[in-house]
């Protein structure tokens, strides 16, 4: 091959692959898809999903004749401590959004008030449920040392 043609063989590749780099890096994702991914990722750290990858904790235990899906103890989780509370953070999180989208209905005033009702009611049963796990796990902590 001569020097000529390797010269332009090599500037159509370089060309061809700035040509792609160039349409790769102006191609971004909207910002909704970047929003959601973020706040998954928020409530996947909030619910214990790190910590369930790091230390491997068992799914859930039979402990006295009674099956334990919260783990006795607040310092420990079971697997399925991470599932029920980023199911519940994710169940607050939703109430958030419906709240939010209710201001932007102000032409449909009671399907507005509707969603306002919703939010309210999931972010109120996402924090009873939040709470109430954290006092089972402090209660149960007296009574096998957690």
């Amino acid at each position: 091959m001569s020097k000529k043609q390797l010269k332009k063989s090599s500037s159509s590749v370089s060309f061809s692959l700035s040509r792609w780099f160039r349409k790769f890096s102006a191609n971004t994702p909207s910002a909704l898809i970047i929003l959601f991914a973020g706040l998954a990722y928020c409530v996947f750290l909030f619910g214990g999903g790190l910590y369930t990858l790091i230390f491997r904790p068992i799914p859930s235990a039979y402990l006295q004749g009674m099956f334990f899906f919260l783990s006795p103890g607040v310092s420990r989780q079971f697997t399925a401590d991470t599932l029920i509370s980023a199911t519940l953070y994710a169940l607050g999180l939703i109430g958030l959004i419906l709240m939010y989208k209710s201001t932007k209905s102000f032409h449909a005033p009671r399907q507005a008030y509707m969603m306002l009702i919703v939010g309210v009611a999931f972010i109120f049963i996402a924090y009873i449920f939040l709470e109430g796990a954290v006092n089972f796990k402090q209660y149960w902590a007296q009574y096998y040392g957690g």
